[in-house]
């Protein structure tokens, strides 16, 4: 055999060689098995995230939904009956005694009005003031007051519980020392606990119709931790700790800021006493000169347009200086 000969065997060995390396090579390699699991992995993922993403929609959904049930109850629940703004106010009253007293308030007012001006309108704008606006004032005053009281004594209710606790005693026990030895309104709303649990009632309803009768942060902080320890457990008195701690805190931040603002509180009420003590003085000095606003027509109507202009002014301010907590 000669070189050419081995030459061309060669060449032809190499030829077949490339072809099988490279018809082979793909499945030897492992090429084509990675190129299925490539389409085999992106084909799901595209699936999955039109899964995922159907499922975020609906996790959405759900989320806007229990937000908006939760809204609805919130608006229910601020839709107050007479008889339970009248509890919430700590007034024992009824109904048909709340009528009566709204009707001999708008009475007085209408007689003071109409004595006082000689004027039909100003008689039923007393009337409507003595019957509609001063009850409900009332009323919210009382309510303010009575929410305010008991948020600065709750902390010193929660810290008996939790010394209680600690030394040993059943919540239920702690709760009946302070139905019989803290000053209201606390006294009386924990009272109403041992007796919706006295009926059956179990402890973390008991405590959640609290919030219903006082609608304040405490109240309701402290409904949800009773209703979560009931539930899963754990360290009761450390819990109640934590709170007491978080509620004086809130208490010292509303106190604090409380002083911060009562300078824009007495600016704002100096700025609005001037204009009608200013007008007061011009009266005793010069009555001649003032009596002009009530005397004649144009007059009367430079008083009406100052005094809602007084009002807007007023209640701006208010709202500037108020602040929630």
């Amino acid at each position: 055999m000669n070189g050419s000969t081995l030459a061309v065997a060669l060449l032809a060995m190499l030829a077949v060689g490339g072809v099988a390396y490279a018809l082979l090579y793909p499945t030897l390699s492992g090429e084509k098995r990675a190129e299925k699991r490539r389409q085999d992995f992106t084909s799901p993922v595209a699936a999955r995230g039109i899964d995922r993403e159907a499922q975020a929609r609906a996790k959405r959904g759900q989320i806007a939904q229990s937000l908006k049930d939760i809204e609805n109850r919130e608006n229910a629940r601020s839709k107050l009956t007479l008889e339970a703004r009248i509890a919430q106010a700590g007034l024992s009253w009824t109904r048909q005694k709340f009528y009566l007293i709204s009707a001999a308030t708008a009475v007085v007012t209408g007689l003071l009005f109409w004595l006082g001006s000689s004027n039909p309108i100003l008689g039923a704008t007393g009337l409507f003031i003595g019957g509609f606006g001063l009850p409900a004032w009332f009323l919210k005053r009382s309510r303010n007051k009575r929410l305010k009281t008991f948020g600065i004594e709750f902390p010193n209710a929660i810290d008996i519980i939790v010394r209680g606790i600690k030394a040993g005693l059943p919540v239920n026990d702690c709760l009946r020392i302070i139905a019989t030895d803290t000053v209201e309104p606390v006294r009386g709303e924990f009272r109403q606990i041992i007796e919706a649990q006295t009926l059956g009632l179990p402890l973390s309803d008991a405590v959640g119709k609290l919030y219903e009768r006082m609608p304040c942060a405490e109240a309701n902080f402290f409904s949800i931790v009773i209703a979560i320890q009931q539930k899963t457990g754990g360290n009761l008195s450390e819990t109640l700790a934590n709170l007491s701690r978080v509620l004086r805190e809130r208490r010292k931040m509303r106190d604090k800021i409380q002083a911060v603002s009562m300078e824009a509180k007495a600016s704002a009420a100096i700025i609005g006493a001037l204009p009608p003590t200013v007008a007061f003085l011009v009266y005793l000095t010069t009555p001649k000169y003032i009596e002009l606003l009530w005397i004649t027509q144009m007059g009367k109507l430079a008083m009406v347009a100052c005094g809602i202009w007084m009002l807007m002014g007023v209640l701006i301010m208010r709202k500037m200086i108020n602040f929630d907590i």
